[in-house]
């Protein structure tokens, strides 16, 4: 296990600095400002510029790192909008006798009115500010700077507030969450996981934190500075298995000590908490981990793809939590927290297939037109039926994996088991996903091979859908 200390990258994030960083910073500004050398060779207004944006950053960093979250007391009822909606929600099985005219309801998956205006706010913020920033992104393998505030602005993680804590969750939320992250992943599916990353700690705080829990930290959701944060499933061995994680916890006294590697962590250099699966006990849970934590360490992990989530490594060496800290309270039982795992990761796989189908959308969206522009031997290249069959067999695809996700979706909303429908729908969108991707580049030919079109990216992007384990937790 490396130290952070021993990498001679930081993070695509930067990583956390210790709180001498200021004064190194400002003993630079000392020691270049103003110097002959500077002077004789007109350096000063580059060297200014180059110092303004390290010492800039610098700052916002450190400040990120040491954001204190006011511990509160619990002991009332934790806030459960999905379950008050569904026990008021009518039962029509448990109805004593049949209806006497069979229902003519027909099965439809229309969004609702407030659906649809949802979604077409944030599909026009994703072609208008995540298609223009993804190139820049992923070549930097970084978000842009205020992408955060932008996604705070446009309420993505209110979604997953409940309203005590002024938001706007109303219990029907898994489906509108799967249909924001599509609409997010048109615009791009890298800056689409660092928006959506601490959407995903809202959700997974509102549905199974505790009473303390969440008066601790979802106010922070709701406000104007969401705070970088991730739930951290994934870990870099072969053949993982999300429900026997290798990350341990043991229980010492009052204290919960972790040790491991997590990996796959959007914005890790930024974040500020996170939601990290170990093994508590010999069995699968999840504990909430501030960034300022003795002992915790973040690594650069550059990925191929997804790169604009700058996504990182936690290490994990002697971090000692408070025993409180495990999702639930302390008191939940070791059944109840493997139960609340699960679930959580029954919800981040429909996350990532609602990704896989915002970017194959997108695929399919530029790939129509180029087939019907782009002429060999005199006619379009869509009047031969080899490509004629292949962008056919993407809208299959794609609408089948859309029938598979919002049925899951639908389930997980009414309360129902989706276990199922879940595992189905990250394995359809593993595979049909990256077909998708390759079929676009195919299409595009020797342009899809090049970066001056998007469809190489989103291929590379959509073959992160097989690997990943929780972040987006709808």
């Amino acid at each position: 296990m490396s130290e952070k200390k021993n990498r001679q990258d930081s993070t695509v994030g930067r990583n956390n600095p210790g709180r001498d960083a200021i004064g190194a910073a400002m003993r630079f500004i000392t020691s270049i400002t103003g110097s002959d050398f500077a002077q004789k060779y007109d350096l000063q207004p580059t060297i200014d510029r180059v110092i303004y944006q390290s010492t800039k950053s610098g700052f916002k960093t450190l400040g990120a790192a040491n954001r204190q979250f006011k511990k509160v007391s619990g002991g009332g009822k934790p806030q459960r909008p999905a379950r008050e909606a569904q026990a008021a929600a009518p039962d029509d099985a448990a109805s004593a006798e049949p209806a006497k005219t069979p229902s003519k309801k027909l099965f439809d998956l229309t969004p609702t009115e407030d659906q649809q205006m949802i979604v077409e706010t944030v599909k026009e913020f994703a072609e208008s500010r995540l298609r223009d920033a993804a190139a820049t992104a992923d070549h930097a393998a970084t978000p842009p700077e205020t992408l955060l505030s932008e996604a705070a602005e446009l309420g993505v993680a209110l979604i997953n507030v409940p309203e005590s804590f002024e938001g706007i969750a109303t219990g029907e939320d898994v489906t509108t969450n799967a249909l924001v992250a599509e609409a997010l992943a048109y615009g791009d599916m890298g800056l689409a996981l660092a928006v959506l990353a601490p959407a995903g700690v809202a959700a997974t705080l509102t549905a199974h934190g505790s009473d303390a829990q969440q008066k601790t930290y979802l106010p922070a959701f709701a406000g104007e500075d969401v705070p970088a944060a991730a739930v951290v499933l994934s870990e870099p061995r072969p053949l993982f298995d999300p429900l026997k994680p290798e990350a341990t916890g043991r229980r010492e006294g009052n204290e919960i000590v972790l040790n491991g590697v997590k990996s796959m962590v959007p914005n890790a250099g930024a974040a500020e908490l996170f939601i990290v699966g170990v093994n508590l006990n010999g069995r699968p849970a999840l504990v909430i981990v501030e960034s300022s934590a003795e002992g915790l360490h973040v690594e650069a992990d550059p990925s191929m793809g997804i790169r604009g989530a700058a996504l990182g490594r936690l290490v994990l060496k002697d971090v000692r939590i408070p025993a409180d800290a495990v999702l639930g309270g302390e008191q939940i039982s070791a059944d109840q927290a493997e139960v609340e795992y699960r679930d959580v990761l029954r919800r981040s796989r429909l996350g990532w297939a609602a990704l896989a189908a915002g970017t194959c959308q997108a695929v399919l969206d530029y790939v129509v037109p180029y087939v019907n522009e782009r002429e060999a031997f005199g006619e379009p290249i869509s009047h031969r039926q080899a490509v004629a069959f292949m962008v056919a067999d993407i809208k299959i695809e794609l609408d089948g994996l859309r029938m598979i996700l919002l049925r899951g979706t639908s389930r997980a909303d009414q309360g129902r088991r989706f276990d199922r429908e879940a595992a189905l729908a990250k394995n359809f969108a593993s595979e049909k996903g990256m077909k998708i991707g390759s079929d676009g580049v195919q299409l595009l030919g020797g342009h899809g091979f090049v970066k001056e079109h998007p469809v190489e990216r989103w291929y590379r992007d959509l073959r992160a859908i097989g690997i990943a384990e929780g972040i987006v937790v709808l």
